[in-house]
């Protein structure tokens, strides 16, 4: 059954626009008369799915409506027409009506789902159709509401930690630009007028501001330059392991990265596991929630011992890279088979970890970068003042 997209007018006069199921379009005006609405357009919604964009917090809100809505026992299909009556995102009402019709005809949820590989992730899809096999919808949904959500969360920490220096960083350096370009040299012009004899510092600080903008056309470059050459570096598979290997090496920023991911992958395995995966399949799945592919790699050859009937945990420890309270609780969740608990444990432990480390990060950073931005404004203030001192003396 097709999606039609309407535009039609209330009793009042009003415009309103909406998505709907039907047959045909004939169906589909007569549907909405039927709810007191006079049609003034109403046409066939033409998407697909490899073109569709839908944002991460409109998934969220479409499972926890699912979640609660099977939660009361609501028929599948009902529960897929209720949730799409209260979207606003055309592409995701389109993409839940199309489920809706798949289910109709007798298809799995979950395979269903597949079709839409841009708004669905794998993890997604592969928890969809456990809990469709098991009969547990309503929990795997509530789950993955909960799992949806805490993982923006943190998303928008490591992002709010990443982005708050960058822009003092970025304002820091206008001051000073601006120091350079507008107010010294106007002040300096002065003294060269009197005659006076700059000093070094004047100097210097001079020949910056007249050649700022090749200074800062020249560092461009040279990001840009940098820029290239590590995505072309990156282009084969064990250039951009090494790559993303070095970054897990830089002070602080490093060991922030790795918490992020762990928390990522310990979530995703909960999840999974509970869901009623396997531990090959599970570990399979999360090695895609990882951007560092350096420890995907590492949970790749991991996974391998598992279906070869090794302890994968050797292979964990021979890396020397994570935590060592990562590697004991899941150690010990692997030797009691109590899996869920530990990497529920090591998810909880990790966002503590980034919540601490975010916090000094920040904490650290903004006196910092005062200090540093203090230091250029007192040489600026001492180019300015060391030779009117000179021309005062010299007065005397």
């Amino acid at each position: 059954m097709p999606a039609f997209s309407y535009i039609a007018i209330n009793e009042l006069g009003v415009k309103k626009k909406g998505i709907l199921s039907a047959d045909s379009e004939r169906e589909a005006r007569k549907m909405i008369k039927e709810i007191h609405l006079t049609p003034l357009k109403v046409s066939e919604s033409k998407n697909t799915g490899k073109k569709l964009k839908v944002k991460n917090k409109d998934i969220v809100v479409m499972t926890r409506q699912l979640s609660i809505l099977l939660d009361a026992n609501t028929p599948i299909v009902d529960t897929l027409e209720i949730t799409a009556s209260q979207l606003k995102n055309k592409n995701l009402i389109y993409v839940i009506f199309n489920l809706k019709e798949d289910i109709v005809q007798g298809k799995r949820l979950g395979n269903s789902m597949k079709k839409f590989p841009e708004v669905f992730s794998s993890t997604y899809i592969s928890m969809v159709s456990a809990g469709d096999s098991s009969g547990n919808l309503d929990v795997v949904f509530s789950k993955l509401a909960d799992y949806l959500e805490e993982t923006a969360s943190i998303r928008q920490k490591v992002t709010s930690a990443m982005t708050y220096p960058l822009i003092l960083i970025g304002f820091s350096i206008i001051v000073i630009v601006s120091l350079l370009t507008f107010v010294l040299p106007q002040v300096i012009n002065q003294f060269v007028k009197a005659g006076a004899d700059l000093p070094f510092i004047t100097k210097l600080l001079l020949g910056i501001s007249n050649n700022i903008v090749l200074i800062i056309s020249i560092c461009l470059l040279v990001w840009i330059a940098i820029y290239y050459l590590y995505k072309n570096y990156i282009k084969n598979k064990n250039n951009k392991i090494k790559a993303h290997k070095k970054m897990l090496k830089i002070p602080f920023v490093g060991n922030f990265l790795l918490n992020s991911e762990l928390e990522r992958f310990a979530s995703t395995m909960e999840l999974l596991l509970a869901s009623g995966s396997n531990l090959d399949i599970a570990l399979d799945e999360s090695t895609k929630v990882f951007n560092n592919k350096y420890l995907g790699n590492i949970i790749t050859n991991s996974n391998n011992d598992v279906r070869e009937g090794k302890d994968f945990i050797n292979t964990l420890k021979k890396y020397n890279i994570f935590p060592d309270i990562f590697i004991q609780l899941v150690s010990s969740g692997y030797r009691s088979g109590n899996l869920i608990t530990m990497f529920n444990k090591v998810s909880h432990f990790m966002k503590s970890e980034i919540e601490k480390k975010r916090s000094i990060f920040l904490s650290l950073l903004e006196p910092a970068v005062i200090i540093i931005m203090g230091g250029f404004v007192l040489l600026i203030v001492l180019a300015i003042l060391i030779p009117i001192m000179q021309m005062n003396t010299l007065a005397i």
